[in-house]
């Protein structure tokens, strides 16, 4: 009897034990679980807070694609534009590519999607695609030292105009009704001064395209139109084929000053990306091989610094046509 009270307690001290054991072991793997769950979610929100840093920061792509909107032939201008893709490279540390875009609308489209990374776009167009994708002004051309241009009225010399108003019931010549100088800055004088909604109509007896700021002023010039709305000063290349142009016609008066053509990138690049690019190509002001390659696509004789506001003039102009700018053109 003593013997089997013994082999029970033995028994029940050895079940005991056992389950004090499975008990531990259960606690300690609970325990394990619990920190590495704890270091996976740590792991994850990190993970997470870098992606949205770098999200801030923006992006630093593989490849840069610079677009430009052909002055000339498309293989022409693609030629020429190839050694400062490899110069801007070689700044950067990426490998750029220039490429040449049907028109100002497939860039401005091709930079909201960024597919191009980098747009050469005058005022109008960096507008639009400020306004529609974010697109980041940057610098600008410089031509005949200035950072503006100016739209100037074109009458003969001989006629009795002599301000703005006397143009009412004029025949108008004007290059094409995308222009920005030929057509749209004058056109929105016009109706700001005068209060009509169509110059075309309501202002002039008389108006129609040319096709060109030159042909436009050899129109006024032939006696064919009261007015043409150019560039300043067109007159200057056309004086080999008309050398007294000077002398048979003058300039009535400007519009306001519109700023020049721009160096815009889209809103994806990295702060410090893009503060690189704009330190590489003002940069190019002093190698003339760069320079002259700008001059010959664009005729910019250098490139200096652009702000956002500068281009309000362009957009108080651009909401009084919207839609109807077409920048095919």
């Amino acid at each position: 009897m003593k013997k089997i009270v013994l082999l029970l307690i033995a028994l029940l001290t050895f079940f005991v034990i056992t389950a004090c054991g499975t008990s531990d072991d259960s606690n300690g793997s609970s325990n394990e679980e619990s920190e590495n769950t704890e270091e996976n979610t740590n792991e994850d929100t990190n993970a997470e807070e870098n992606q949205a840093e770098a999200s801030e920061d923006g992006d630093v792509p593989e490849e840069l694609i610079m677009g430009f909107v052909p002055s000339q032939d498309s293989d022409t201008i693609a030629d020429t534009v190839a050694p400062l893709a490899d110069k801007l490279s070689e700044e950067l540390g990426i490998p750029v590519e220039g490429k040449v875009m049907t028109n100002y609308t497939a860039l401005v489209e091709a930079m909201g999607t960024n597919e191009v990374q980098i747009g050469f776009i005058p005022a109008f167009a960096y507008v639009l695609a400020n306004e529609k994708h974010g697109v980041e002004v940057l610098l600008k051309s410089e031509r005949y030292g200035s950072g503006t241009y100016k739209a100037q009225y074109i009458v003969s010399a001989d006629s009795e105009y002599e301000k703005l108003a006397d143009l009412e019931g004029a025949v108008w010549a004007y290059g094409d009704p995308s222009s920005t100088s030929g057509y749209l800055f004058p056109a929105a004088q016009i109706m700001d001064e005068f209060g009509v909604k169509d110059p075309q109509t309501e202002f002039f007896s008389e108006a129609y395209q040319t096709g060109g700021h030159d042909n436009s002023a050899i129109e006024v010039y032939l006696g064919n139109a009261d007015v043409a709305t150019t560039f300043d000063d067109v007159r200057t290349e056309l004086e080999e084929e008309y050398p007294d142009i000077m002398e048979k016609t003058r300039i009535l008066g400007y519009t306001d000053e519109i700023p020049n053509d721009t160096i815009s990138v889209t809103k994806e690049l990295s702060d410090e990306l893009v503060q690189n690019i704009k330190d590489s190509f003002l940069s190019f002001n002093e190698d003339k091989e760069m320079i002259q390659i700008m001059n010959d696509v664009y005729s910019w004789d250098a490139i200096i610094e652009a702000k956002d506001s500068e281009y309000d003039v362009v957009r108080s102009t651009y909401e009084k046509f919207g839609d109807d700018i077409n920048l095919d053109e």
